[in-house]
C-alpha cells in the first residue's frame, strides 16, 4: 500500500479490503439536528416501550455527548443485498416471512468484528490515537452521521439509502480523536417518490422522514412485548420477523447487487422459506438450537410463536389449525392468546367448542380477554 497516499484514502482501502462496502468521515459535530429530531421523536412517543431510546437519549444526541474527546467519525457500511426478492413470499400462506437481515448470522458480531481489525489498523498507522467502535446497540446515531459522512441520505423510510447499494447498507461506526478530513454529506434524492411510505402495510410512516414504531411491524414483531395490537394482526401477515417492503420497493436498489453483499450475511436455507407448521413445533431448547448464532435469539420463545401465530392466522390454512390448537396450552400467556386469536380465524366451530371448554379456567386475564373478543355465535 502506498504510503505517500493521505491517511483517510488509505483507511478506506484498508475498510474495502476488511469488507466494508461504504466507508465515510465526518466532523463528530456534522450532524447536529439529529438531537433535536431525537427529542421530538421521543416526546412523541414513537419510540413505543423501545425505553433504552429514553434512557440514553443524552447519549445520542451528538458523539461529543457519548464520547467527549472524539473529533471525528467513520461511518462504515456492509451490503447485505439480498439475491431473492423479499417480497416474494407475500401470498405464500404457510410459509413465513422473515427480514432479509436476519436470515444468515448476527450481524452484530459480523460487523463490530470488522470495526474492530479497522481500529487496530488505525491504531498503528496513527500512534497516540485513541478509538471506540459502536454498531446499532450502542447509543449512536448512525443514519445521520452516516450522511454527514456521504455514505448516502436518509430517505422518506428513514433509513439509509446510498446511491451504490440502494437501502441495504448495516452500519456501524468507529469514533476517534483524530482531527481527519470530513467527507461531503451525502445528498438526498428521493424527489416526489413515496413507494416506501404507501408500500407500508401498517401505516407507521406520519409524513415523509418521520416513523412511528408503534405502527412499525419490524417493531410489532421484534422489540414490542406482549399481544400484538388486534388493528395491526391483519396487516402483519406472514410477516414474523421484521419487515422489508418500505425498503424492498426502493427504485435505488437497482444498483445494489446482491454479489456486493458480504458472504457473512449469506442466508441459512431453512430461514428463506420455513413453513409455519415446523416453527409453531419449537418449544424453548429447540428455538435456541435452531437460532443459536442468529438476531433472532434475542426475542426469544414466546415473541417468536406469537409471531408465528398471528401469522398461522392469517394464512386460510386448515393444515394449521391442529399445530395452532395445541398452543392453546401453552404456558406462555403470550403464546396461548395469540393461539387463541389465530383459531378463531381459521376454524370457527373449533374456536367457540375450545372457548367453551377453556374460558372458565383460564387464569390469564389477557388471555381470557382473547377468547371473549370473539363471540362464537357469531363465528360459529
Amino acid at each position: 500500500m502506498r504510503q505517500d497516499k493521505p491517511f483517510e484514502a488509505r483507511m478506506k482501502l484498508k475498510a474495502a479490503e476488511i469488507g466494508f462496502a461504504a466507508c465515510g468521515v465526518a466532523r463528530a459535530d456534522a450532524a447536529p439536528a439529529a438531537g433535536r429530531r431525537l427529542r421530538e421523536w421521543l416526546a412523541d412517543g414513537a419510540h413505543g416501550s423501545m425505553l433504552w431510546m429514553e434512557a440514553r437519549a443524552h447519549h445520542r444526541e451528538s458523539p461529543a455527548a457519548l464520547w467527549p474527546e472524539v473529533r471525528s467519525v467513520i461511518a462504515l457500511g456492509m451490503s447485505y443485498a439480498p439475491a431473492t426478492d423479499p417480497l416474494a413470499l407475500a401470498d405464500a400462506g404457510e410459509h413465513a416471512r422473515i427480514s432479509v437481515y436476519a436470515q444468515g448470522g448476527d450481524y452484530h458480531d459480523v460487523i463490530k468484528r470488522r470495526l474492530k481489525e479497522l481500529a487496530r489498523w488505525i491504531v498503528v498507522e496513527a500512534p497516540g490515537a485513541d478509538v471506540k467502535v459502536f454498531v446499532d446497540t450502542a447509543p449512536v446515531m448512525e443514519k445521520p452521521l452516516a450522511e454527514a459522512a456521504g455514505l448516502g441520505w436518509q430517505g422518506k423510510h428513514t433509513n439509509l439509502v446510498s446511491r451504490s447499494h440502494g437501502s441495504w447498507l448495516f452500519l456501524g461506526a468507529i469514533y476517534t480523536t483524530l482531527a481527519l478530513d470530513p467527507d461531503a454529506a451525502g445528498q438526498g434524492s428521493c424527489g416526489s417518490c413515496d413507494a416506501c411510505q404507501t408500500a407500508c402495510p401498517t401505516d407507521a410512516f406520519p409524513a415523509p422522514y418521520r416513523l412511528d414504531a408503534r405502527r412499525c411491524i419490524s417493531y410489532l414483531t421484534i422489540e414490542h412485548k406482549g399481544p400484538i395490537p388486534h388493528e395491526f394482526r391483519a396487516a402483519i401477515g406472514n410477516r414474523i420477523y421484521g419487515c422489508d417492503d418500505c425498503l424492498a420497493v426502493c427504485p435505488w436498489n437497482k444498483f445494489a447487487a446482491a454479489a456486493q453483499a458480504n458472504r457473512a450475511f449469506a442466508p441459512r436455507a431453512e430461514l428463506t422459506a420455513p413453513e409455519l407448521a415446523d416453527l409453531l413445533a419449537l418449544d424453548d431448547a429447540a428455538f435456541r438450537e435452531v437460532f443459536a448464532g442468529s438476531p433472532i435469539k434475542r426475542i426469544g420463545r414466546g415473541r417468536w410463536v406469537r409471531n408465528c401465530l398471528i401469522a398461522a392466522g392469517n394464512s386460510d390454512s386448515a393444515a394449521l389449525v391442529a399445530p395452532v390448537a395445541a398452543l392453546l396450552d401453552d404456558p406462555a400467556p403470550e403464546v396461548r392468546g395469540a393461539a387463541v386469536w389465530a383459531l378463531s380465524r381459521l376454524d370457527r366451530l373449533r374456536f367457540a367448542a375450545e372457548r367453551a371448554a377453556r374460558l372458565a379456567g383460564e387464569g390469564d386475564a389477557g388471555v381470557r380477554a382473547e377468547w371473549s373478543l370473539t363471540d362464537p355465535a357469531a363465528t360459529a
